[in-house]
């Protein structure tokens, strides 16, 4: 069985991945408390370091590089240090940025998290700030994306859209993506945080439990809250695969040749920071897709990488010699 599950991994080396999304630079500063502030009852943190990372729609492109494959970045940034920024950590662990555009006036998101930390202590979060643009793109700015698109989706075994809310995915971006796929074969996965109703015909649609309800205009508590909700998502957005991902309580998971399953969460060791685990299943499940792998295959594989990164601290990525070193330790598909 290891043996098998070992080759699975190999198979998600190789592959040419079109990532489309909100970019962002994920900024942590770390500081030591040394007392309470005088003038508010917040911790006062003495400088330790700076961590940049790359983060957003960047995060599943980290993933789908450190598992092997190649990734090709499109996103917008602004004309300013971070965007350059932003362009000098793709290239450092090899994601291609010729994919991204600069739109001067509007700036690169970057999301600030202050950390007090006192080792051997885990650090905790004190405040988060983020600088960003919601608004939709102009009508000029839209078509330099899609005109990315129409260069680089014929290239590609698949292309992953990572929603992210900040303006990028306009319905028309949308609908050329979608367009270019169906003429060019090319698998497309979805992993959106809302506008559901953009995504309809796509191969796979992911969203947690929390996006899936709000869609849906009621709560899911029990399995059959669930099983209905993947049946009425799939109706409605016609897609070949729903996967709802539902934190420490697994995944549920429907499609057109995959009936309604619920697959508990893997349990590698203590959750530490959930940040990311999104990121890393929908690019561990496109690229399995992209192998040709069958959905349930895909899904308990990306299940077992989610469970790997809550372990890391912010956005991070999982490795074959991860996901080698915990089939090892028994946890198998």
């Amino acid at each position: 069985m290891i043996d098998s599950n070992t080759r699975l991994v190999a198979r998600l080396a190789g592959l040419r991945v079109l990532i489309i999304g909100d970019v962002s630079l994920d900024e942590y500063i770390f500081g030591r408390a040394t007392r309470l502030s005088r003038e508010a009852p917040v911790p006062v943190l003495e400088w330790m370091r700076r961590d940049i990372i790359l983060g957003g729609a960047a995060n599943p492109a980290r993933n789908i590089v450190a598992l092997g494959s190649s990734a090709i970045q499109i996103g917008i940034v602004g004309a300013d240090t971070e965007g350059e920024q932003l362009r000098t950590a793709l290239h450092a662990v090899g994601i291609s940025g010729t994919g991204l555009i600069t739109i001067a006036g509007r700036p690169t998101t970057v999301k600030t998290r202050i950390l007090a930390h006192e080792p051997p202590r885990l650090p905790q979060q004190v405040a988060r700030l983020d600088r960003l643009e919601r608004s939709r793109l102009a009508p000029d700015d839209e078509q330099r994306i899609i005109d990315v698109l129409a260069e680089h989706v014929p290239l590609v075994d698949a292309v992953l859209c990572s929603d992210y809310q900040l303006g990028l995915l306009t319905p028309n971006v949308v609908d050329a993506m979608r367009s270019l796929c169906q003429r060019y074969g090319v698998l497309l996965t979805v992993d959106a945080q809302g506008n559901s109703h953009y995504y309809h015909g796509v191969d796979l649609f992911r969203c947690n439990n929390t996006e899936a309800a709000a869609t849906l205009g009621r709560s899911l508590s029990t399995e059959a809250d669930f099983h209905k909700a993947l049946v009425e998502l799939q109706q409605r957005l016609q897609a070949r695969l729903i996967i709802v991902t539902r934190g420490p309580d697994g995944l549920s998971l429907l499609g057109t040749q995959a009936e309604y399953t619920h697959l508990p969460a893997t349990v590698v060791s203590e959750v530490y920071d959930t940040t990311g685990a999104g990121d890393t299943f929908i690019a561990v499940t496109t690229l399995a897709l992209a192998a040709g792998l069958e959905p349930l295959v895909a899904a308990r594989l990306a299940n077992t990488a989610a469970a790997l990164v809550v372990r890391k601290l912010g956005n991070a990525v999982v490795t074959p010699g991860e996901l080698h070193q915990a089939f090892n330790a028994g946890y198998v598909l």
